[in-house]
Formats: structure tokens, sequence, C-alpha cells
């Protein structure tokens, strides 16, 4: 892999070198080691895009910051996956998984690094905001897009925060103030003036698609487009009102106009969004580069047309503070194949087993089933010897791993990228960029937003899923009206492991999420039965969110408030 660093002493009281980097050419590849601070910086557009970046990799460490970041976390919150882990394992995630402190009652402060790194990003961005007219801009298009990507990274922050955990405090410039939390209509009012400031300032031709190896990872005017109709969806669901800062109409008409621009399309097949699902077996010789490995893959590649928004990783994170790689993905590798080949699956802490009542939701020839999951029985895994003792360390083991987000070992089990020779370790070398937002979420917002095409856009979607390597549909597929109970059931299977079905299940109310959430089911617990238990009560009692970090609670002086339930 051909890649650059760019190493930033970000401004301000906050002041953190930041590595960012892509496994292919994108913005974030420029070299720069520049030591600044408030009054030697912000004088001009290389300093504002200094700043920028420092933004994104503010964003990013929401991430690789090593916590439970939202994607790793709703994966278990909602009915997709259980905690899983080894059986000598603290039972953390069972917290995160049942909504109960019982399994693990000392983990006070589960989502701290998460709290931290959302705060540290909120932070960079207001610094930027701040001293926006100390600048000397050349170009008012560079200015209308910086400020226009720097408020769109704010609303996606607070977004993230007010869903995870909704009573957050609510800054708009840099303070090390106790600040107290903020009612959350008033941070819903911050995410969609922030986003309809970035869909107002950043041009439409700022970052086109045709140059995407260049522009991936941007925030563009059509992925503020798209989060604002998530946004709008969610808060209607959730509070059962509208939002004042944004109608119906604004939300349909941002999905329809990011289907009219023709940046962006549906990948034909589903699988080849996944780099793990897109991989053959990986001969450590013949794949000895990113490269080697892409071309030997059906792997659409970054930069797709169906990415509308994504978060960029790289392979170079370390322990030394250089944060920009895919933390959270090893944690859902296979435990217990490490030393086996398994290719292209890779070793990892067996977090978050998945729920075979999602494995089982899917039709008879639906193509996303097996280009999401990995079904150890399937794959043949389980026919191996070593493998089979290794359940001996498996908690809550299901016969099931997530596909799309897993790590890749070459077939004497080096892991990706180490193989290719990138430093650190497969805890931390783990590229794979985390997808925000994808074209089909646009197709099925709009169509539940009411768009007079929804019967096409759905059936756009449901297609793909069922289309065979010839291009025709197989026997399985049949035409569904798009009704909101239909859409809702499509999105289950469409965007499962991507961050989205939690949240889909709470904006249909507390009562459906705990009622949807909660099971019995049958596991084994080192190769013995088990049960997982996950009660609708606890569900309810806690609302939905998360944990407030005890920590933060003790060192604002009580300012803050601990969530009901906790």
């Amino acid at each position: 892999m051909d890649i650059k660093k760019l190493n930033i002493l970000t401004v301000g009281a906050l002041v953190a070198t930041m590595s960012l980097t892509s496994c292919s050419d994108s913005f974030l590849d420029v070299e720069s080691i520049t030591e600044s601070n408030t009054q030697t910086f912000y004088k001009n557009e290389s300093d504002a895009w200094r700043a920028l970046v420092g933004c994104y990799a503010g964003w990013r460490e929401t991430t690789s910051s090593g916590s439970i970041p939202l994607p790793f976390s709703t994966m278990m919150q909602s009915d997709e996956c259980f905690a899983g882990a080894g059986m000598n394992d603290a039972k953390n995630y069972n917290i995160v998984d049942e909504f109960d402190m019982s399994p693990a009652p000392s983990y006070t402060s589960l989502w701290e690094s998460d709290w931290k790194a959302y705060y540290t990003a909120i932070y960079r961005c207001n610094e930027l905001l701040k001293h926006e007219e100390q600048i000397e801009w050349t170009s008012e298009k560079l200015h209308s897009t910086y400020m226009g990507e720097t408020h769109a990274l704010r609303a996606l922050c607070y977004f993230d925060l007010v869903r995870m955990f909704e009573n957050v405090p609510l800054l708009t410039e840099p303070t090390d103030a106790n600040v107290p939390q903020a009612d959350p209509d008033s941070v819903y009012a911050l995410v969609f003036n922030d986003l309809k400031f970035a869909i107002n300032n950043i041009p439409a031709d700022a970052y086109p698609k045709a140059n995407a190896s260049a522009n991936d990872g941007h925030v563009t005017k059509y992925g503020a487009e798209g989060i604002l109709a998530r946004a709008y969806l969610y808060y209607t669901g959730r509070f059962g009102k509208e939002p004042q800062w944004c109608s119906k109409a604004e939300a349909l008409a941002a999905c329809e106009d990011i289907i009219a621009s023709g940046e962006f399309g549906l990948i034909e097949n589903f699988k080849n969004l996944w780099p793990a699902a897109s991989s053959g077996r990986l001969e450590k010789e013949a794949n000895s580069s990113y490269e080697d490995w892409l071309a030997g893959s059906t792997y659409a590649g970054t930069g797709n047309k169906e990415f509308v928004l994504v978060m960029k990783c790289n392979d170079t994170q370390d322990y030394n503070g250089n944060n920009d790689g895919n933390r959270w993905l090893v944690n859902l590798g296979i435990r217990g194949i490490s030393g086996i080949d398994c290719s292209p699956y890779g070793y990892g802490w067996g977090i978050g087993t998945v729920n075979p009542k999602l494995y089982q939701a899917y039709g008879n020839g639906d193509q996303r089933r097996d280009a999401s999951i990995i079904s150890i029985s399937a794959e043949g895994i389980d026919q191996k010897k070593d493998y089979v003792t290794a359940l001996s360390d498996q908690r809550q083991y299901t016969g099931y791993f997530v596909k799309k987000y897993t790590p890749m070992a070459t077939t004497d089990c080096t892991p990706l990228p180490l193989a290719w020779g990138a430093p650190g370790d497969a805890m931390t070398a783990q590229w794979q960029d985390v997808i925000i937002l994808r074209y089909a979420d646009i197709l099925l917002m709009a169509a539940e937003l009411g768009s007079p095409k929804a019967q096409d856009y759905f059936d756009q979607v449901r297609k793909r899923a069922y289309r065979q390597d010839d291009g025709t549909l197989n026997g399985n597929y049949t035409q569904l009206s798009p009704t909101k109970d239909n859409i809702m059931k499509e999105r289950r299977l469409e965007f499962a492991f991507e961050g989205i079905r939690y949240y889909d299940l709470l904006r249909q109310g507390i009562d459906v999420a705990a009622n949807t959430i909660a099971t019995q089911q049958s596991v084994l617990s080192g190769g013995l039965g088990d049960v997982v238990s996950i009660k609708a009560e606890n569900i309810r009692a806690k609302n939905g969110l998360c944990q407030i970090p005890n920590n933060q609670i003790t060192l604002s002086n009580n300012v803050l408030k601990q969530n009901p339930g906790w």
C-alpha cells in the first residue's frame, strides 16, 4: 500500500498528534508536521485545512479509541448480536447486551472513551468555527466548503451522542467549563441546523465521486442530506412529534436530491460491498499487498458509488496515540481460530456472536444473508478439530459471526494487513472503513418518507438482494408493497451490523424495541448448554439509553446526572 501520513499538532487547549491516512490515496494523504497554537494559527486557508483535518481525525477517534463505539455497541444492544467473548473474560459486554449491571457491577464507565472522543472532536470543530473570521480567505468556495464540513462533523458527533445518551452537555464554543446536560431538543436543534448549514454551503461539485480516490471520506452535501433524513426519521419516531427544525418534505427532498444527483447507485452484487464477503482464500505470497488482494477479490473498493458517507480507517494505528484504525473490528472475529487455516477469516475475540434469529430471518435466496453472516457449519470451520476444541473458550456461541466487519488472514493464518508488511498488530492494524451511509439507505428512507417513486426505490433494494450472478432474479423473489412494516423488515436485513437496526427499533417506540430485543436464547458457553436472557423491563427501565460514564459524573462534581435505570 502507498500510505502517507499527516501528523498535526491540534491547536487550542486540546493538543494532540494525529495520524490520518487511508488504504487508498485520499484527501488525507499529505505530509505536514507542524506545531501551532491559537496565537500563531488560523491565519490562512492552509491553517483552516489543517484544522479541518484535525476535526476529521477527532471524529474518527470515536471509532479508533478502543472502547465501545456506536456501530459495535448497537450490534449488542439490538437483536442482532449477543455479548459473546471468552469464558474467562469480564462480562462488561453483557451489560451492554442485557441492559443490566449485575453481570459486572464494577463497570460503571463503560462508554467513557467514546464520551471523551466525541467531545474532543466537538472541541476541535468549535475551535475552527470560533476562529473562522480571523482566517484570510481568498476563495469563497473553499471558505464555504470547509465551514460546511466542520458544521457537518459537529452534527455527526452530537447526533451520535444524543442517540446514545440523550441527556448530554451542549457545547457550541471551545470551553473547559463544567456544563450541565441540555434538553435533548436543544441538541437536536444544533444537529439539524448544522446539517442544513452544510447542505447549503458545501457545493454539490466540491467532492465528485468521479474523483473518489482523492475525495473519499469527505462529508459532502449529499452526505449531510442523508444524515438529515436519518435524523428526521429518528426524531419523529423517538419523540412522537415533528422536529421544529426540519419538515418531512425537507427530509424527502434531501433524499430525492441525492438520488437525482446521479453520483450514486447500488453495487450490483451485495457481497462486493464487504471485504471478507468478496474475498477468496488468501495465499500469503500471492496476496502480498493491498493491491494484490484487491485484484484477486470482487470487492467494489473504497469510494464506490454506493457509499454516500464513510469514516476512513487505516492500518498504521499504534499504542503511542496514533489512532487511525478500525479498532473494534477484531472484537467481532471468530474466537479460537488462531493457528487454524480459515482464510479469508482471521482470528478475533468472539464478541458479538450473531443471534440465530437474524440468520433465520433472511428469505430463501436472499444473497445478503451469506454476505453479512459467517455460518460456522456452512463455512466448514467446525469440521476443523482444533476449532471444535477451541469452543471451550467461547461464551454464548451460536454458530454465527459477523461477516460484514471481521478480520481477515492468509492461509498461514497471518492477519491482514500484517501479511502486507503493515506495522502494528492484529488489534490495531485493521483498515476497513466504517460505512456511515449507503445509497440503499437513501432509497429506503425516501420510500418511507412517501416518495411517489416509493415502489421503485423499494424494489431496487429488494431485487439486488435476490439477483443472481448472471443478473437475473432467482425464483424466491416476490414483489412487496413499500408499507412501513415491510420497509422496516427490509432495513433489518439490508443494514445488519451497520449501526442502524437498534435506532430503527427505538424510533418505533420503547415498547416495540424492548419486546423485540427481549429473548431467551439457547447458546453454548464453554461447549455446554447456556441461555442468553434479555429482559424487556431492563430495556424499558433505561429507556434504551446508554450509561453516562460515572467517572464523568464524578469529575463534574455531580453536575452531570445519570440516566434513569443505570
